[in-house]
């Protein structure tokens, strides 16, 4: 059998609390919805395993408190994150306002060795909030924002009816394997030292 290439991949999910992004989560890990999530205290994760062409990859998933005092959770929590999710409520003004504040936060916390150029992801959650009718942020807003943050991408979802969470969980775990690549480990069907040791040294123990 030929060897296997698996990278584990951290994506850090932020927002402020409501938008969705618990969620958002579970209904990409699980196809599930509910109305009954409590507000998430510090951080949870979840893991999905996805492949692409020859690799096999584990996502995992970090999920946070949009509330602020939980803001402080700090460098251990925002270390080693591949990609980095923000997410809003279409419906929320002060969720977009907030965009700004999340990413600089991440990237004082995680001081990513090329910050200029880390991969974000934007989502605009709860599109189908009313049929639409009290949305107060535009697409082309999101998209200014988007643009003037290095082309960010954006997706529009419906973290409760699915729509376009597929998609954007596709996006983010490309982009995250870009930046992942350096922590890829090696699983080969006969274990050496040397393999052992590159697995101790890879820092994908999160």
């Amino acid at each position: 059998m030929p060897s296997r290439r698996r990278t584990l991949l951290k994506v850090i999910i932020l927002g402020d609390s409501g938008v969705g992004k618990t969620s958002l989560m579970n209904q990409y890990v699980n196809k599930k919805f509910s109305n009954q999530y409590k507000a998430t205290i510090g951080a949870d994760f979840l893991t999905k395993e996805v492949q692409f062409e020859d690799r096999l990859f584990t996502l995992q998933i970090w999920d946070t408190a949009g509330q602020e005092r939980f803001q402080s959770l700090g460098v251990a929590f925002y270390r080693g994150a591949d990609c980095c999710v923000l997410v809003y409520d279409v419906n929320s003004v002060k969720s977009f306002d907030s965009l700004n504040n999340w990413r600089e936060e991440f990237l004082i916390q995680a001081s990513p060795s090329d910050p200029e150029n880390f991969p974000f992801v934007l989502i605009g959650n709860k599109v189908d909030v009313d049929g639409g009718n009290s949305r107060v942020v535009s697409e082309k807003k999101a998209k200014a924002w988007c643009a003037s943050k290095g082309n960010i991408p954006y997706f529009e979802t419906s973290a409760k009816e699915g729509t376009n969470v597929e998609e954007a969980f596709q996006c983010i775990a490309k982009n995250a394997l870009k930046s992942g690549e350096e922590e890829e480990l090696y699983l080969p069907d006969t274990i050496d030292v040397g393999t052992s040791n590159q697995q101790r040294s890879s820092g994908c123990e999160c």
